[in-house]
């Protein structure tokens, strides 16, 4: 009995069947590669991605205590870093660039809004909300406080490690000591007490978002080193249009500045740059 016929099937001119058939034949939850998509689903929810944003901003009113190592544990921080690389390069086209309106339409839409956004709304309902607090605990509480969050840090040491990958050699063994050396003399710098004047505030936020963006680096103790914590946290608290526009300011500078840098290493030197963070 003659086979029966077997539907043709769109095919690129060397016979290999095409992307689109391809990608009709993976399975919803497969990843490019025809690897399952592990995690996504998780970053997915929306109220999850709130409550991380919640957490990254809790710490980071928390001299010690990293932002990022917080993006780090709870698995967003390679996301949070591409997508606000891409925001920076969408601004970059639409001032500079050829087609600015169709550049920036490109760089927008590689964002992962569903993330960005949730943890934005969670970091800033946890500043405005916890920073009064916070400020008077640290004050009157300084042991305390910063034993409760150390156990978040030393949790957090293994989590770049892990997403380095591979066995730890010498020379990654060095990359780590190197890195826990500078943020050893990092946070030995002690606290200073200076006014508040306009350049400063703009340059020391610079400073703080670079912080935010770099795990193990604590933004809110940089800011305490430089003298400018508690001003900071009172004008959140009293929310000072004056001073929170000038900080945000120096935190958009510093932005374009750090995060196109950190998103070069991630790319193209992803595991000294996670051994060095784990440092």
């Amino acid at each position: 009995m003659p086979a029966s016929p077997v539907p043709d099937q769109p095919s690129t001119p060397s016979g290999v069947p095409s992307t689109a058939q391809a990608g009709a034949d993976r399975s919803p939850g497969a990843a490019p590669g025809g690897a399952p998509d592990t995690g996504g689903s998780v970053r997915r929810s929306l109220p999850g991605n709130v409550v991380r944003g919640a957490l990254i901003g809790v710490v980071e009113t928390v001299p010690g205590v990293s932002g990022g190592t917080v993006a780090l544990v709870v698995g967003i921080y390679d996301e949070l870093i591409n997508s606000a690389g891409h925001v920076v390069s969408a601004g970059k086209r639409l001032l500079l660039g050829p087609e600015r309106a169709a550049g920036a339409r490109h760089h927008l839409a590689r964002v992962e809004w569903r993330i960005v956004l949730p943890v934005a709304i969670g970091m800033v309902a946890a500043l405005l909300t916890v920073a009064g607090p916070m400020s008077h605990l640290v004050e009157e509480y300084p042991v305390t406080m910063r034993a409760l969050f150390f156990g978040m840090v030393l949790a957090s040491v293994g989590v770049p490690l892990r997403l380095a990958g591979g066995a730890l050699r010498a020379r990654d063994a060095a990359v780590v000591a190197a890195a826990t050396v500078l943020a050893f003399v990092l946070v030995s710098v002690p606290p200073t007490t200076v006014t508040p004047t306009p350049v400063l505030v703009v340059l020391a936020a610079m400073v703080a978002v670079s912080a935010l963006l770099l795990p193990g680096l604590s933004g809110s103790f940089l800011l305490l080193t430089i003298g400018l914590y508690q001003p900071t946290l009172r004008a959140v608290d009293e929310l000072d249009l004056g001073y929170l526009s000038l900080f945000l300011l120096g935190a958009a500078l510093g932005m374009v500045v750090i995060v196109k840098g950190l998103q070069w290493l991630l790319d193209h030197h992803h595991r000294v740059t996670m051994l060095a963070l784990t440092g």
